[in-house]
């Protein structure tokens, strides 16, 4: 029992691999560049597959930790592997969805004939500040009982994730395929990585109103948004973990 943990944990990274194969697989990532008109493309639903991977890859990261916890068992070792598993299947993985949306943003320029690989670079970003934050994290992990400073890179993981699924669930998400956005996204996902925002945990280290409110709203918010907006309740969810972090500031 004692290597469990660390199973669970090479489990997450091999779902993390996993979703990488399918994601750089999928000749594109949308089956239409025009609401108007439907495009047939070949492989279209391996991107998908990609990001239910890396949902299941945050499930194991969940449950490494706490059969770590039940176990009693903690070791340097799989705490840094714990860090490398999470920058493959919530730094590089996400950074490939990202490298394919850019992709297909320029793609459906009506004059593009072919895209320069360099445009799409920055999407790599993403495993570069998971990877960032994810070392800094290891040397002050102690210190944060209560939140995390900066945003978790599972989050930041996750809600890449959905953005295949939005565009799979609803093709008036085809909107999101707009290279300045994504490189917004981009930009802001890294900055919020390594910020010094302290951004609350789902489980808090004390049951009390104060901590607990904060995680009710979250969760209503975002479970309120699914009728209406299917995957696309993780802009939702998002936008309330920034804004509810910001608000309550918590505390130690």
């Amino acid at each position: 029992m004692k290597h469990l943990p660390n199973i669970l944990t090479l489990g997450n990274l091999f779902c993390g691999c996993i979703a990488i194969s399918f994601i750089i697989g999928a000749q594109n990532f949308t089956t239409s560049f025009d609401i108007n008109t439907y495009v047939e493309v070949p492989a279209v639903e391996q991107p998908y597959i990609g990001s239910l991977f890396i949902f299941l890859a945050a499930v194991l990261d969940m449950l490494d930790g706490a059969a770590a916890r039940a176990l009693k068992i903690h070791s340097p070792i799989g705490k840094d592997l714990d860090s490398l598993a999470d920058v493959v299947s919530f730094g590089v993985a996400p950074a490939m969805i990202l490298f394919k949306m850019l992709w297909a943003a320029y793609m459906a320029i009506p004059e593009a004939m072919d895209t320069n690989l360099l445009l799409t670079a920055p999407a790599f970003l993403i495993a570069c500040f998971a990877a960032l934050r994810l070392a800094k994290f290891n040397q002050s992990s102690d210190e944060q009982k209560n939140y995390f400073i900066g945003m978790p890179t599972p989050a930041v993981g996750l809600f890449v994730a959905t953005f295949p699924l939005m565009q799979w669930q609803n093709p008036l998400f085809i909107w999101f395929y707009k290279p300045w956005l994504l490189y917004a996204v981009i930009a802001l996902l890294c900055w919020l990585m390594v910020s010094n925002i302290r951004f609350f945990k789902l489980l808090p280290e004390k049951w009390n109103m104060k901590n607990v409110s904060p995680r009710i709203l979250l969760i209503a918010g975002s479970a309120a948004a699914i009728p209406l907006l299917g995957w696309g309740a993780s802009l939702v969810a998002m936008g309330l973990y920034l804004v509810l972090s910001v608000m309550f500031k918590p505390q130690s």
